[in-house]
């Protein structure tokens, strides 16, 4: 494994980077600049495949390692897709976040509405948990009724029981909270997943929500891996097929619509390693599972964790404004790790992405940006980093000097994106 750590770069890399660098050069050799890295992280599509690497038959697929969300495999993974009945992943959060909120108990119970009961029990033809109309369920059973057998009526009784309708619960309370998860492209119309124009996401976002999920609720994400549920005097089977299948598997979630095709998202733990595995647009049931099941395996036969940064180590510097000192030390008090290919030899590029200068002053501990670690054209990782130290004010001299160079640039800059 070979690591790079380059210099915080401009986004633009075009010819007016290069005449503005050289201006700022000429203008004073001191004054250096920084800003927001914003690297696009997309998917490599018709490269040659390495020795080694996944060959996938999934449209959009995903792997990552779900302590570090090291990303192993990905393919179109950004590109919106109707979600199906993985989207009962977000109303599952919603609810887990609210209980864990105090807002509403397992003990509390909603009622089963006839718009519950008709559009996703008994009558709909769909998948349900049978739940009789008029009844009364507790919270607990209506999530296992929506994880377990993935039963429509549950999430339809969940958010008409938190939200008062379903369309305010998928706009006021799914989309909102998915936003606070820095799901960006995620939207909702329904609880379930059922077909709805809105409801699109990608599986690089059903993988954070399940990394999140997982790793927040622990006592929560249990029942993903509970092989059977029973209501009404119905007995049905987890639609995983994962947890009979793969040693370790546990969770998460099926999904199937005419729109979206057949998908999954899965994980499993082997060896103290849990991975994550989204799927979806698939055409049969075995694809999907199949396809899961393998890149699972394949991710734990060649890939290991490695330390990339120790805690605390230095892992770069930002540039500093009206402060005592013109740069600040950044590291984390975690260790950095990535997942790389146990017999290869990658080549992996870091890079410290902030929005600066800093302004001064600085604590301590203070989140400063992120550290992305890429792996060919796929970021393979990203971690927060923090000021290693604390800077204070500097004098009104350096303060005078930091603005005039800031000002500067910020002209050069302007001119040079109007060319």
């Amino acid at each position: 494994m070979a690591l790079t750590i380059l210099p915080l770069r401009h986004p633009m890399v075009t010819t007016g980077r290069l005449l503005r660098c050289m201006i700022a050069a000429l203008v004073a050799a001191s004054v250096a600049w920084s800003g927001a890295l914003q690297a696009a992280n997309h998917s490599v599509q018709g490269v040659p495949k390495e020795e080694g690497s996944f060959d996938g038959d999934a449209p959009t697929a995903i792997l990552i390692e779900a302590s570090s969300g090291s990303v192993l495999f990905e393919k179109n993974a950004d590109e919106l897709r109707a979600p199906s009945s993985m989207m009962k992943l977000m109303t599952a959060e919603v609810v887990f976040h609210a209980i864990k909120q105090g807002d509403i108990k397992l003990t509390d119970e909603y009622r089963i509405s006839e718009n519950a009961w008709r559009r996703g029990g008994a009558p709909s033809g769909t998948s349900t948990m049978f739940a009789a109309i008029n009844s009364k369920v507790s919270v607990d059973d209506l999530l296992r009724g929506a994880i377990i057998p993935s039963g429509n009526d549950a999430c339809i009784a969940l958010a008409e029981g938190l939200a008062g309708n379903e369309r305010i619960f998928a706009s006021d309370f799914m989309t909102k909270r998915a936003r606070e998860l820095g799901m960006t492209q995620s939207t909702f119309g329904n609880s379930n997943g059922l077909p709805d124009p809105t409801n699109k996401m990608t599986v690089r976002e059903l993988a954070m929500l399940a990394r999140y999920v997982i790793l927040t609720y622990p006592e929560f994400y249990k029942l993903f891996g509970e092989k059977e549920f029973t209501w009404n005097k119905i007995r049905q089977q987890n639609r995983n097929p994962l947890l009979n299948s793969l040693e370790g598997a546990d969770g998460l979630k099926t999904g199937f619509t005419k729109e979206g095709g057949y998908g999954m998202v899965g994980s499993a733990v082997q060896n103290g390693t849990r991975l994550i595995v989204v799927v979806n647009g698939l055409e049969d049931p075995e694809d999907r599972a199949s396809e899961a099941k393998k890149m699972l395996e394949w991710g734990y036969r060649n890939f290991e964790a490695r330390t990339l940064f120790a805690a605390d180590q230095p892992i770069g510097y930002a540039k500093v404004f009206g402060g005592d000192s013109r740069s600040i030390k950044l590291s984390s008090p975690d260790p950095i790790k990535v997942m790389v290919q146990k017999n290869g030899n990658e080549k992996l590029i870091a890079r410290v992405v902030y929005k600066g200068p800093v302004r001064a002053p600085i604590e301590a501990g203070q989140k400063i940006g992120v550290v992305r670690v890429w792996r060919g054209a796929n970021v393979a990782v990203e971690s927060p980093v923090f000021a290693a130290e604390s800077v204070g004010t500097g004098s009104t001299m350096r303060r005078a000097i930091d603005g005039v160079s800031e000002l500067v640039i910020g002209m050069f800059r302007a001119g040079v994106e109007k060319l």
